[in-house]
């Protein structure tokens, strides 16, 4: 049998390449497709954003984490953001176990409490519309309030069910939709991005910032994203009105003239002005006059009428003093609710009233850290209603230092926004259990307190008080059996030393590092050391009020003085730079 053949039928030269070719050319028209399809084909997904919330809150652009209540389309705001809003904690604060809602701003204190359409402002009658009230674990404010007192505004849309903040003194540029078929506002800064949220032609739209080339929006209904900036026309600036404000308070009404105190301890018996020598340029007195007496804010007074008389005759004010008795558990609890504030701060008032003050002066001190907050509240929540009385609010802090009980709990920035003054009580540097001799208050570290309260914590100059000390420390310093040496201490007045320089005829050298002079002798077996509180460390501190142009100097206390050292102080702090 004859076997045949099939000639396998023979491929065309080139065929291949053609063929390559032609899926290569597919290729790239597909991708250059694509690429034409991804930038000029925009995305036409309406993406409905869910926030977690009913009613989602913006503010500057950003959604925050919890939402609105809306009853009758009126807006109440969760307590939990308002400090990020406005910018601070402090203006708002709320007392759980009392139900309390306390708003503070620079002249205004408004109580409140939940589930009450009763409050006041200033100890006067205010009427709410709608209560505040405890939702779950959250705690919502009707809004009015909100803006009569900060000017906060708020929109809210029914249809996207947002409520869109806007803070008082806010400057927004808005620009409008140019697109025929108005714009869209996208997820991301690109046309292939969903959108949010479509603008009509010329509608309003706020700009929060920008990315990539895009504006960063907010649309009409409240949604924000981005917004191709070819598509938008700037237009106007919104501003956010500020609320009304009453005048600034007149704290020192003496034009020209610095604040030239002195305190006047008071013990068990009352002063005679009649024994006060003249004391020249001094214009205010601060008698220790008022103590917190327990936990409930109960306030022990000695305020005598008569000093009161004498003092408006010498053309001085009195800004009595109010201590808490360096006692920190009753402090603590005076301190802890709104009512014991409350309670201490009607008394001052009261008092205030009685006795014809022109000011109280604050001296808390040996307080535990963990109070800070609190009476910096005590101070907002008591300043407006003294100031609303004519009152001057003054403060005593000591000089920075990482003592918990004597300087941590004092919170100098933010006391430094609300007082009218603030007493740097620069002395015991060298305190009276030092285990080292030294100034009470040397004139380096004198000025680096200052400086420190300045700088830190941006006290303005004419709020800061420098306050001196009267008085010195005379050291013993003695040596024991086995060679150790031990160092004890006692407080005396200026006349005092004065006594003892004349009677064991010493003479005082210049000590350059304290900026004082210095005596030092020998009694008992034991080294007796004195840094001099006299004219020279006087007007060395004095110099410094006025480097630092500060607001006046304030004296440690009138006991301690010499008859002379009044004119030293009137002329020094009297004096043009």
């Amino acid at each position: 049998m004859e076997a045949t053949y099939t000639r396998a039928p023979r491929r065309r030269k080139g065929g291949g390449f053609k063929f390559l070719l032609f899926m290569f050319v597919v290729g790239m028209v597909a991708v250059i497709g694509w690429m034409l399809y991804m930038r000029y084909i925009p995305n036409n997904q309406l993406k409905v954003m869910d926030y977690k919330v009913e009613h989602p809150i913006t503010f500057e652009g950003e959604v925050l984490a919890e939402g609105a209540l809306i009853e009758n389309d009126e807006v109440k705001l969760p307590f939990s953001i308002l400090g990020h809003v406005l910018g601070s904690d402090e203006l708002i604060r709320y007392e759980s176990d009392s139900k309390s809602i306390i708003m503070t701003t620079a002249d205004k204190v408004l109580h409140m409490k939940t589930d009450s359409l009763t409050a006041t402002v200033n100890q006067k009658p205010y009427k709410l519309e709608m209560a505040a009230e405890l939702s779950g674990k959250s705690v919502y404010i009707p809004l009015t309030p909100l803006k009569e007192l900060y000017g906060l505004k708020a929109e809210y849309e029914a249809d996207s069910g947002m409520v869109v903040l806007l803070k008082a003194g806010e400057n927004i540029q808005l620009a409008k939709a140019v697109g025929k078929k108005g714009e869209a506002i996208r997820t991301e800064p690109t046309i292939r991005a969903p959108y949010v949220e479509r603008v009509p032609q010329n509608g309003s739209v706020r700009i929060w910032g920008e990315r990539d080339g895009w504006l960063f929006v907010q649309g009409p209904k409240g949604q924000v994203g981005y917004m191709a900036k070819k598509s938008a026309s700037l237009t106007t600036i919104e501003t956010i009105p500020l609320p009304k404000q009453e005048p600034p308070f007149q704290a020192w009404k003496v034009m020209g003239s610095k604040i030239n105190l002195v305190w006047e301890a008071v013990y068990e018996k009352k002063i005679d002005p009649a024994k006060i020598n003249d004391m020249q340029g001094v214009n205010v007195v601060s008698p220790t006059w008022f103590e917190l007496k327990d936990g409930k804010g109960t306030i022990k007074a000695k305020a005598d009428p008569a000093y009161v008389r004498w003092a408006h005759n010498q053309g001085m004010q009195v800004w009595a003093l109010f201590s808490n008795g360096f006692e920190p558990e009753r402090t603590t609890q005076a301190l802890a609710s709104v009512e014991t504030r409350f309670s201490m701060i009607q008394q001052l008032l009261a008092f205030s009233q009685l006795y014809d003050l022109q000011g109280i002066n604050i001296d808390f001190e040996n307080v535990k850290t963990s109070d800070k907050a609190n009476l910096v509240q005590f101070v907002r929540e008591m300043t407006p209603l003294l100031h609303e009385q004519g009152l001057v609010v003054s403060i005593d802090v000591t000089p920075k230092s990482n003592s918990e009980m004597w300087s941590l709990f004092l919170d100098r920035a933010s006391l430094g926004k609300v007082v009218d003054y603030m007493m740097v009580m620069a002395y015991d540097e060298h305190w009276a259990s030092s285990p080292k001799a030294g100034s009470v208050a040397s004139i380096g570290w004198t000025e680096s307190s200052i400086v420190r309260i300045l700088e830190e914590d941006g006290v303005p100059a004419s709020k800061l008080v420098l306050s001196m000390p009267l008085y010195t420390r005379i050291w013993t310093e003695k040596t024991d059996s086995i060679g150790a040496k031990k160092v004890s201490s006692k407080a005396v007045g200026m006349e005092r030393v004065k006594e003892i320089v004349a009677a064991k005829k010493l003479k005082p050298v210049f000590d350059k590092n304290a900026g004082q002079h210095y005596v030092e002798y020998k009694e008992d077996d034991a080294l007796q050391r004195i840094w001099i509180e006299d004219e020279v460390s006087i007007q060395s501190r004095i110099g410094l009020v006025r480097k630092y142009d500060l607001a006046g100097a304030a004296s440690w206390q009138r006991a301690f003085q010499t008859p002379s050292i009044w004119k030293t102080i009137d002329e020094a702090i009297s004096k043009r730079p």
